[in-house]
């Protein structure tokens, strides 16, 4: 996909030798991260050029989850019901290291559910929407080199050409060219076990499949053949040893490791897709170096073990979107672009640490296998089973907005107002007092937060101040304490 949805004006160049400023800021790569980041800026009227350097979008066709928080993202911007429409739901169940248990009771949700959908779905119809925004999206061009100063960032393209921009956002994946470019340290282990993964046909019933699956999971579970449509199969298998992943894996492969591990190829023919990943767990040492900034994997990698890469990448987006336009509309104060690292960077150490302990969990030695079993008996407690889910789907996310009530730095729920539903209320991307008072006022911040005044709303608190994200940023009902927590995350108010 390719747009051409507005011509940016020209800034004055502050130095002959540099090209004028034509973007407020330039993402680099246009994946699920790029796209979200593209759209969340363009609610603001923010200039952004994304730049894809494939010429086409990817052809395989992998399945991805979204999560509950993903979802829930998707649903405070208006998107939901169109992504809803491409994919099928499940349990959000069995995720952590793939111990089979059944969903915890009340989920705090509205959307409790795994939403599995083909990777180039999502990512076109975020693409869409960023475009329906009036993002420019230009592929095949990669970026070779860029320099930053006190007013904006040069970016050089792989033919020579140079754009300039206010900000420079990486969302190029784990092999970077911005994170490299920027000389930020990417520590963390390398790949040590690679697994093949894809989809193909199996030329045996579907009850042999099923019964040497099930025996073979006893003592392999980095293994699967499950069901992915009529005939079709995804699979998933050991690979023998660690390779070059720049070359994908053959059928040959697939059914050599087949045989290894489970004694039979199945038959299978016919593939889709087929890919390899490995469970190398790496975190960027910083978000951000003065005006480029890193999201999704160019920040992070881990295992996908449990699903959560692109979820991460998409919430940090969402996270990073509002600020970096506060920034660029010029009320965002002082320290509100460093609240990105400060926040995510966290999220994602937990996810690299929940991901090495799956993959110890995955292990067919002795000890893992006893903490496995162990820790499959400790899931039969609903407490431990909902602790490990809302960690994996991300709604257990506490930011930390110091002392407060539980709530403070958590998302709300999408509860009930006398409007409809609370989400349908953010999908312009503002932070929203929610007062069930009916005494207080946003005032001079009016034109960056919504006012609901509603005593019904379903709340055990009296007020809250929700964050763009859907985060909760005060709890109270004092209109004093209100102003200064609405300076805090929305500068000061207009004149």
């Amino acid at each position: 996909m390719h747009s051409e949805q507005f011509t940016a004006e020209p800034s004055p160049a502050s130095g002959t030798d540099r090209p004028p400023l034509m973007f407020d800021v330039i993402i680099a790569g246009c994946g699920p991260t790029g796209a979200m980041l593209a759209a969340e800026l363009r609610l603001h009227d923010v200039r952004v050029l994304v730049l894809e350097k494939e010429t086409e979008p990817t052809s395989f066709v992998r399945i991805v989850g979204l999560h509950i928080r993903s979802l829930e993202l998707m649903a405070m911007r208006g998107l939901l019901e169109r992504i809803l429409e491409r994919g099928r739901q499940r349990p959000a169940g069995g995720f952590f290291a793939a111990i089979n248990k059944p969903v915890p009771k009340s989920l705090d949700s509205g959307h409790a559910y795994l939403l599995g959908i083909p990777q180039p779905v999502i990512v076109h119809l975020l693409e869409e929407r960023a475009i329906e925004l009036g993002a420019q999206v230009r592929r095949g061009c990669a970026v070779a080199g860029l320099a930053q100063d006190d007013d904006g960032v040069t970016v050089e393209l792989a033919d020579g050409e140079q754009l300039r921009s206010r900000y420079l956002v990486g969302c190029d994946g784990g092999r970077s060219t911005v994170r490299k470019l920027l000389g930020v340290g990417f520590p963390g282990e390398p790949t040590r076990a690679e697994t093949l993964m894809g989809e193909m046909e199996v030329g045996v019933p579907q009850e042999e499949v099923a019964a040497k699956v099930t025996e073979i999971r006893e003592t392999h579970h980095r293994f699967w053949l499950r069901p992915a449509g009529v005939g079709v199969y995804s699979v998933v298998v050991p690979a023998a040893g660690v390779s070059d992943r720049a070359q994908p894996p053959t059928l040959d492969d697939f059914k050599q490791q087949l045989r290894t591990v489970a004694g039979t190829d199945f038959g299978v023919h016919s593939p889709r897709w087929m890919s390899r990943f490995g469970d190398a767990t790496r975190l960027a040492e910083r978000y951000r170096v003065g005006r480029v900034l890193l999201a999704g994997d160019a920040a992070h990698i881990h295992p996908p073990i449990g699903g959560q890469g692109l979820n991460l990448g998409v919430q940090d987006a969402f996270n990073l979107g509002w600020k970096l336009a506060a920034q660029i509309r010029g009320w965002a104060p002082e320290p509100l672009l460093d609240t990105y690292q400060a926040e995510r960077r966290p999220v994602a150490e937990d996810v690299l640490d929940n991901t090495r302990a799956q993959t110890e969990l995955l292990s067919t030695g002795p000890g893992p296998e006893a903490v496995r079993r162990l820790l499959t008996e400790l899931m039969d407690f609903d407490e431990v089973n909902r602790y490990l889910i809302e960690k994996i789907t991300a709604i257990g996310i506490r930011y930390d907005f110091g002392a407060g009530p539980d709530l403070l730095g958590r998302r709300l729920r999408d509860i009930d107002v006398k409007q409809g539903r609370l989400y349908d209320l953010l999908h312009r991307g503002r932070g929203l007092l929610l007062d069930r008072t009916e005494r207080l006022t946003v005032g001079g911040w009016s034109d960056r937060v919504d006012h609901l005044a509603d005593p019904t709303a379903a709340l055990d608190v009296p007020c809250v101040l929700l964050r763009p994200d859907g985060h909760v940023a005060w709890i109270g009902d004092d209109q004093q304490d209100l102003n200064d927590h609405l300076s805090r995350w929305f500068g000061k108010p207009a004149s």
